[in-house]
């Protein structure tokens, strides 16, 4: 899938920049044959902040987007995603999240998976439905609070 291409080759970009990237994204679609609002597609929805990236955008020139994997120890992450969730969070984002911290080794894949569950729809179904997501941020934020040192 192009996406999927995309989003290996800025991260192959970002290994090579020691976690930094600078590009055009005109010169990126045409390179890749595909249309520039594509590459903004893969890049606002796969380096997000959630998922430890900033982004900043500059315009003229050609535009160039700056792309920062955050290099954080392991309790600046948790305080990250803890502020992150707010009052609400719904099931997508929080699995989102649990997959960022596994992929950046803060928690482990079983760890995700107990979290996950404790975190679903499924365990909270006693609930309202409009009342799940602040109870998932609620449980979700008590949870990151356990897990620092």
């Amino acid at each position: 899938m192009l996406t999927d291409q995309i989003a290996r080759l800025i991260e192959e970009m970002l290994e090579e920049g020691g976690g930094a990237l600078e590009l055009k994204r005109n010169e990126m679609a045409q390179m890749l044959g595909c249309v520039p609002s594509q590459i903004s597609y893969v890049i606002t929805s796969r380096f997000t902040p959630e998922r430890g990236y900033l982004i900043e955008s500059r315009r003229g020139g050609g535009g160039h987007i700056r792309i920062v994997r955050k290099q954080m120890h392991k309790n600046e992450y948790l305080m990250h995603f803890f502020h992150a969730i707010g009052n609400t969070i719904e099931e997508r984002e929080a699995l989102a999240y649990l997959r960022n911290l596994t992929d950046n080794d803060i928690i482990t894949a079983r760890e995700a998976v107990l979290i996950g569950n404790a975190l679903s729809a499924a365990a909270l179904s006693d609930i309202a439905p409009e009342g799940r997501g602040v109870v998932r941020a609620s449980i979700f934020k008590r949870v990151l609070l356990s897990l620092m040192q």
